[in-house]
């Protein structure tokens, strides 16, 4: 009889044990009813409890934002190897997730902290570690993440509360992955190129249209990384989540861009992202990147579980991929160091044709009106689910290309030009004396700048641009930058300047665009006076431009600084860019051994 009443309560207390055990991890998300998105003290404290109470986690930071915070990141090995030697060696594909670049859009945190709860502490799915090891960062902007409030985010369907789009210093970090202006950036490239991850996500949660998918993605298949994983990317990866999440129940469609803004009727337009995001930049390095954007008028709860599910079917695939992956990697990095790549025309800039193909479309029923408030076009969804055809806006061409040479030389005085490619993980070198040189150069005309600052720098917004060669003397110091390297598609990036992200472009030598002296009217009178006089092409001319050009022919100044540009006074690094190129692969040889000897 005794043993009757001591099983239920053996049973209870089992029960009750495995109750607590359960409670004891539940993340702040969880112990809210999904409502609501921790703090960054209360993540920071969860991250490190993983670490202490699994020896699979490994807790550490990477930097320290300008508020002092520190930048988290757990690593995630079942081998309790956690750095990126060890690991690099071991033959598995390290897989980058990061949270809250934009803490307004916290579902990847919420998710990372259960997935990582549920493998290392619950012992679920640890057979997607076999072959992974994976970084987790639940915080990158953690300045960002503590201006926190319930009206951040307008158009956003939960949680309760949550962090601002940018920096302390106001400063997207989704836009600055290669001009690295923030402490933070600086402090993830750091991190970046020390691990070298294989595949990386970055979680995001989209504005834009409504429509029946808790996530849209986007991934670089459109021209911009080598040919072996762009098919990867297309054939395997995309090919079969696609077909996981449809079974999960969280259907998932790539990212919904409108070619009319907010007009499903106008098609959507495809794009090969530009490197100032995070997976374009990522697609530089060769490696593949996925971009998640959960649907921001889904509830909390639903958007959360979707990134959950989203990465585990990532780690899925991965973990069964990664002989191969690793293989596409390092035939792409061998590629892009090869003489093979630098003989191509290189694309810095893509578009999308006028060619379209018709897709299926899950989107919400809506009426079209017009509004007498703003004058625009009112596009008011209702809640019935309707599928449409829609013209899919896919064929992405380049728009620009650049000859790459063998190498790039900067002059030593560009300081914050050498110091951020270093950054970037380039290899460089420099000239042990001065030299003479025959270099590629370029000169810059008709240079117009944004007449607003963007992420707080003065960018260009357009130019002409006149190569020439010539024989220039680059001081002791200089910096060679080689193309024979793995990072050749970034050094491209930064130093063409038609690449949409160059340091021409973000205004990294905006000096060189500024006249410094000047000469007075009364000096130029005369000495104007005796060039018209003695050359009749130049007198035709000035008379042309006078009569081509208002603004100019009611300038005294504009006239005598005109004449002033074509006397030997004038400032002949006006307009020329400091960054030249070297073509010739014998004089480069020469150079680099020299350097090295």
């Amino acid at each position: 009889m005794k043993k009757q009443f001591i099983y239920p309560i053996i049973l209870l207390l089992i029960s009750f044990s495995a109750k607590s055990q359960d409670s004891t991890w539940l993340t702040h998300y969880e112990k809210t009813n999904f409502k609501e998105t921790p703090r960054y003290k209360e993540t920071i404290e969860y991250s490190r409890k993983l670490a202490r109470h699994s020896e699979w986690i490994h807790y550490k930071t990477f930097g320290e934002s300008p508020q002092n915070r520190k930048l988290p990141i757990l690593i995630v090995n079942k081998d309790k190897k956690f750095t990126p030697q060890n690991i690099n060696d071991s033959g598995k594909v390290t897989l980058l997730v990061e949270a809250c670049i934009h803490p307004g859009e916290p579902e990847g945190k919420d998710a990372g902290l259960m997935l990582l709860r549920d493998i290392a502490i619950k012992k679920k799915h640890t057979d997607l570690l076999d072959n992974i090891t994976l970084l987790f960062i639940p915080i990158v902007n953690v300045d960002g993440h503590e201006r926190f409030g319930p009206y951040n985010r307008i158009n956003q369907n939960g949680p309760k509360e949550m962090g601002w789009r940018t920096t302390a210093q106001n400063l997207n970090l989704n836009r600055d992955f290669l001009k690295a202006d923030a402490p933070e950036m600086k402090h993830w490239l750091t991190m970046f190129n020390k691990w070298m991850p294989d595949f990386f996500v970055d979680i995001h949660t989209t504005d834009g249209a409504d429509y029946q998918y808790p996530i849209t993605y986007a991934m670089e298949t459109f021209g911009n990384m080598e040919s072996g994983l762009t098919q990867w990317q297309k054939d395997t990866y995309l090919e079969e989540i696609k077909t996981d999440m449809q079974q999960a129940g969280y259907p998932i469609f790539p990212y919904i861009s409108f070619r009319e803004w907010h007009n499903p009727e106008s098609g959507i337009v495809a794009w090969a992202a530009e490197p100032r995001f995070s997976q374009g930049y990522t697609a530089l390095h060769n490696r593949p990147g996925l971009l998640i954007e959960t649907h921001m008028l889904k509830n909390y709860k639903t958007r959360v579980t979707a990134t959950y599910e989203m990465l585990i079917k990532t780690m899925e695939i991965l973990n069964k991929e990664n002989q191969n992956l690793n293989k596409l990697i390092n035939e792409a990095d061998t590629y892009t160091a090869s003489k093979a790549f630098r003989e191509k025309p290189f694309p810095v800039e893509f578009q999308a044709t006028d060619d379209s193909t018709i897709v299926e479309f899950k989107g919400i029923e809506y009426d079209k009106v017009h509004s007498d408030l703003t004058g625009a076009d009112w596009f008011k969804y209702g809640d019935k689910p309707v599928t449409m055809e829609v013209p899919y806006f896919n064929d992405i061409v380049p728009s620009k290309t650049a000859k790459l040479p063998e190498c790039y030389i900067i002059p030593p005085e560009w300081i914050s030009v050498i110091e951020r490619i270093k950054l970037h993980g380039i290899k460089t070198y420099k000239l042990k004396d001065k030299k003479e040189l025959f270099v590629t150069s370029s000169l810059f005309t008709n240079v117009n700048f944004n007449k607003k600052p963007f992420e707080s720098r003065h960018r260009i917004n357009s130019f002409k641009i006149k190569p020439y060669q010539k024989k220039e003397t680059f001081p002791e110091g200089s910096v060679i930058i080689p193309m024979n390297q793995k990072r050749a598609r970034v050094i491209a990036h930064i130093l063409e300047p038609k690449s949409p992200d160059s340091y021409i472009k973000w205004g990294f030598f905006n000096a060189i665009f500024e006249q410094k002296e000047y000469a007075e009217l009364y000096v130029m009178e005369e000495k104007a006076r005796e060039m018209l006089k003695e050359d009749s092409v130049l007198k035709r001319k000035f008379r042309e431009k006078k009569q081509n050009d208002e603004n100019f022919a009611n300038s005294p100044w504009a006239i005598s600084n005109w004449f002033y540009e074509k006397t030997p006074y004038w400032d002949e690094k006006k307009n020329n860019y400091p960054v030249a190129k070297i073509h010739d692969a014998d004089l480069f040889k020469k150079l680099m051994k020299e350097i090295k000897q």
